[in-house]
């Protein structure tokens, strides 16, 4: 829109230009008729030209005294400011508040009142081998791991198995406060028959809260026993036959005395077996009764049997057949045979290495030298390199060449 202002100084604009214009029409001294010709048709020239101007002011003095029609605005959408969102998102890197972050953060774990934590078996480790109607004492090493003290009045009380001549309840009569360690010991008696017994035991507190061992202390504390009638003579059918009397040695090794027979292959505890046909080193299946030894397992394994004593007679002869047995190639032992003579110091006969080497050795000794004493034979194997893995080894026919 063209504003009033704007019109009129446009108009006075023009007038002064064109006063200017009209000022030089007639120029002073010009009076000749050219020159007058040349006047009069610039003269004319001039009122036209004055008249042009006062239509051209006339006109724009009305178009600035016109009011202006308002434009009527149309339907069409004016975009919002809606902001549209990046194509790539930025990472907002997060600033540091004063919010402090505790160092030692924990998670409180609330004890039950009784827990028991067994440590070990202080005396008889379970299977320990007893004779019958042998008294011995039973101690579990056991730590309170709960929140609540163990008084002088706690008991431990048999919850099955076999008592085995042992008090129940018996009173502790020591205060064992959480954390710590104590050892408990039950009397007992082996039964007089042979076999494999159990008794189990748990703790009962003042107010009659029976608990054990596990998570849920329900687990009880055991006494597991092997009792064993042991010949303490070599049996009349055959007297000078060590194969056909194995039992009646007394077996043992790093890990306690050893039941007869033991568990065949046992490289942990070691174990004594016999078999009538043992299958030697390189395949060799022989029909000969045969002890088979594994030793104890770890640093300074064995296992040693000690037979009944035999009198020796002139001309006798220890014979035999030993080495390992086939598929065994890791191997490697020390047989020893050893002896006591009139209950005397233990004494050796030999020594022998060896190995899954594909060949075995045949024993042939003299024992002269013991003619007329009453000698104990002791066998004994030991490991030879701190682990008893693959150490199965045979005594074939072992006897007493008379």
């Amino acid at each position: 829109m063209i504003s009033k202002k704007l019109v009129l100084c446009f108009a006075l604009t023009l007038l002064i230009m064109t006063a200017a214009c009209l000022s030089g029409v007639l120029p002073a001294g010009k009076t000749s008729l050219n020159q007058g010709g040349s006047a009069v048709f610039q003269t004319v020239a001039a009122v036209q030209t004055r008249e042009m101007v006062n239509t051209l002011i006339v006109e724009l003095t009305r178009l600035a005294l016109v009011t202006p029609t308002p434009v009527i605005p149309t339907n069409t959408s004016i975009p919002t400011n809606t902001p549209v969102p990046p194509t790539n998102t930025p990472t907002l890197t997060p600033t540091e508040t004063s919010t402090p972050i505790p160092t030692n953060t924990f998670t409180a774990t609330s004890l039950p009142c009784y827990s028991i934590k067994f440590i070990g078996d202080t005396t008889v480790p379970e299977n320990t081998v007893m004779n019958p109607g042998q008294t011995f004492t039973k101690t579990w090493r056991l730590q309170n791991t709960g929140s609540c003290a163990w008084a002088q009045d706690f008991t431990l009380e048999l919850v099955g198995g076999l008592q085995m001549g042992a008090p129940s309840p018996l009173q502790i009569n020591i205060t064992v406060n959480p954390g710590q360690t104590v050892d408990l010991s039950l009397p007992l008696v082996a039964p007089s028959a042979s076999g494999m017994y159990a008794g189990y035991w748990k703790l009962r507190s003042s107010a009659g809260v029976l608990f054990g061992l596990g998570d849920k202390a329900d687990i009880p504390l055991v006494v597991k026993i092997i009792v064993q009638v042991v010949n303490h003579k070599m049996d009349a059918a055959a007297p000078l036959d060590f194969a056909y009397n194995y039992c009646a040695a007394y077996w043992s090794s790093s890990t306690g005395r050893l039941p007869c027979p033991g568990i065949a292959n046992d490289f942990v505890n070691g174990s004594v077996t016999r078999t009538n046909t043992p299958r030697l080193e390189s395949g060799y299946q022989d029909d000969e009764p045969a002890i088979i030894l594994i030793p104890s397992n770890g640093i300074g394994g064995f296992i040693s049997g000690r037979f009944p004593a035999i009198t020796i007679k002139s001309g006798d002869r220890f014979r035999a057949v030993i080495g390992c047995l086939d598929a065994s190639p890791l191997c490697n032992v020390l047989f020893q045979l050893n002896y006591s003579a009139d209950g005397g110091a233990l004494q050796s006969l030999g020594g022998w290495v060896e190995t899954s080497d594909g060949a075995w050795a045949r024993l042939d000794v003299d024992l002269s030298s013991l003619t007329g004493k009453s000698v104990e034979f002791v066998f004994t194997l030991s490991n030879r390199n701190d682990v008893s893995t693959d150490d199965r080894f045979f005594i074939m026919a072992p006897y007493i060449k008379r």
